[in-house]
This record gives structure tokens, sequence and C-alpha cells, in this order.
């Protein structure tokens, strides 16, 4: 979430929601999405254009990778193409978000998020259950779809998520507000807001997706009090494009019981395997946060990946899908010493 300070400062360009993303290969370019690059790998789902990217063999056990945001892309997850050799990895950016086509804000809800990766699963594993794979607030979404279709979800790998409930959502947002505030950042947002004027294109979404993807996210992720990023050095984990519009509208979406009540499906954790994953330097949303979540979650594990902050995809891949490996392998109990909880 831009704070209040910053939304009146840039009022003319816009405000957002914030969670975890990334810089984009030139901070001054815009990328175009599937609705204008033809040359991107695509998929139509419910009606709308998905960026898409499939990596394995069509017969291997799906893997579904959820990126973060609400409003990221997968690009700091392309780790996980590694894991092709044994599954079907498939990339997507979430509706409106990433290089996927982008959208009213209307159509960007609890229920559309659902039915979308309801659509993936269906057109890439119709018959069989799927991996989830899902960081920060792809965990979260991730976490949700479980409650929602439990018959569909063979496993689930949740990397950090920032918040599974509205009151962790609040805790969160708290601490964001305090960071985001004060005259030093101020002037980070007086500047963005000038600096996305001058940009006119590729779409009518690029100056707000640019404001905050690739001026305002930054000056979140390095800040000196936030601990995703690893100690003394830039978070450093890419991204192609931030989707504005569907990082607010999905703010503080949690896919609890009273919003899946109103979505068609079951509500429950069940028995399927779920591993946590935690970074050794976030002491923010990492190891405690995540030992409580697992908690919640039968049989559930917990691995510390270590020399990571909140992208340990892309900060430790080595450990981060060896740990991967060993849980989609021999289930939590194969994860030895990295088992945590359960």
């Amino acid at each position: 979430m831009i704070g209040a300070l910053a939304a009146a400062a840039v009022a003319t360009v816009a405000g957002g929601a914030v969670l975890a993303g990334a810089l984009s290969r030139n901070r001054d370019e815009v990328l175009r999405t599937v609705a204008d690059d033809p040359a991107l790998p695509r998929m139509e789902l419910n009606g709308r254009l998905f960026h898409v990217d499939i990596h394995g063999e069509e017969d291997n056990p799906v893997i579904v990778v959820l990126h973060g945001g609400p409003g990221g892309d997968h690009r700091s997850l392309l780790a996980l193409a590694d894991l092709a050799d044994t599954h079907r990895v498939v990339f997507w950016d979430q509706r409106g978000a990433g290089l996927s086509e982008r959208v009213p804000a209307e159509e960007l809800t609890a229920a559309t998020a659902l039915g979308d990766l309801d659509a993936i699963i269906g057109r890439v594993s119709p018959d069989d259950p799927v991996v989830l794979v899902g960081h920060s607030w792809g965990a979260t979404l991730a976490a949700g779809y479980m409650r929602h279709r439990p018959g569909r979800v063979r496993a689930a790998v949740l990397a950090e998520p920032g918040y599974l409930d509205h009151q962790e959502y609040l805790s969160w947002k708290e601490r964001y507000d305090e960071l985001m505030s004060g005259w030093a950042y101020m002037r980070v947002a007086i500047a963005a807001g000038f600096a996305a004027q001058r940009i006119s294109g590729p779409d009518e979404h690029a100056a707000g997706d640019y404001l905050v993807g690739q001026r305002i996210l930054p000056a979140f992720l390095d800040h000196p009090g936030n601990p995703y990023h690893l100690p003394g050095r830039r978070y450093g984990a890419p991204s192609w494009r931030w989707g504005r519009v569907a990082g607010e509208a999905l703010a503080g979406e949690t896919f609890d019981h009273e919003t899946l009540d109103r979505v068609d499906g079951e509500q429950a954790n069940g028995d399927t395997p779920v591993l946590f994953l935690a970074s050794e330097h976030n002491t923010w949303i990492g190891e405690s946060l995540q030992r409580r979540h697992a908690e919640a979650f039968p049989g559930a594990g917990l691995a510390v990946i270590g020399d990571s902050g909140h992208d340990m995809f892309w900060d430790n891949p080595g450990e981060t899908l060896a740990v991967v490996r060993r849980f989609l392998s021999d289930g939590v109990d194969g994860l030895g010493s990295s088992r945590l909880v359960g």
C-alpha cells in the first residue's frame, strides 16, 4: 500500500498495493504486455490474455507457480524451471499483473483470482491434482485455493506469505505505513510522481505501473528498516512489470471463510502436504510468522533457507530448490533437519 503521504503527493498518477517484487530491466522502461507484444507466450483464460510460460514434458506431474504482489510477476521465480526434469512447471502472471493483459479494477476480485487459477489448472492438468508453489502474496492465494478446491491440490509450497488472515494483513500494513512515511519518503514520492508524468506508453496503465513498480516499490524494498533484503545489499530480485490496478484491487485479500462463502467451492485445509519456506534474514515475515502459519495446517513442515531474504528463490536458488525437491520426492518427512514443524 502506498501510504497516505505518498498518495497525496502523487495523486495525479496513482496509489497502490505493495508486498513483493522488484525492478524491471531498465529503470525507465515499461515493457509491453501480451496484449501488445505478439512474441510473448500466452494463454487465453476466462476471456482474458495471460502471460504463461511452460517448461517440461506434457506427461509430467504439474507444478503451478504463483508470484507475489498482488500485482507482481514470475520473473524472480524462474529458478523453479530447473524442476522441469521431473515436472511440468507452469509460470503465469496473474490477471492484470506482470505482462498479462491489463483489465478494469472491477474484474480484480477474490472470485476472479480463484477462478483464473481454477482455469489454468483445468487447462494444464484437467485430470490430476497439481502442486502449487506460491511466493509471498502467491502463497496467500495458494492457501486460499487449497481451501476452495482441496481436491485439485496434491501438495503446496508456501514461501513466506506475509499474511493469511485479515488481522495479519492489518499488522503488516501498519509496519509498511511506518516505513513509508516522513520527509525522506515524501521526497521519493514527489520525485516518483514527476518521473511517472513522463511515461506515455506502451499503454494507458504504463505510468501507474511505473510509478509503483519502478519507483515506490524499490524504496520500500531497499528501506534500511525493511529486512526483506539481505543485510548490506539491495533487494536484487528482478521483475518485468508491476500491475498497479491489480495491486490496489487485491490489497489485503486473504481468502478467508467469509470470502470463500461468496465463491462456489469447498472449504477445508484437509491433509494436503504443505511446506512453508522462510528466509534466514527476514525478521518481519520470516521464521516466526511462518512457524505460526504452519501450525494451522495438519502435518505441515517449515524450512528456513539460509543466506536469503524474502525472495529466497532468487537469493539462494540452490538451497531453495534442493529443499523443494526433497519435499516433492519424499514429503515433509524427507526434509530431515529442515523439518522444523510437524
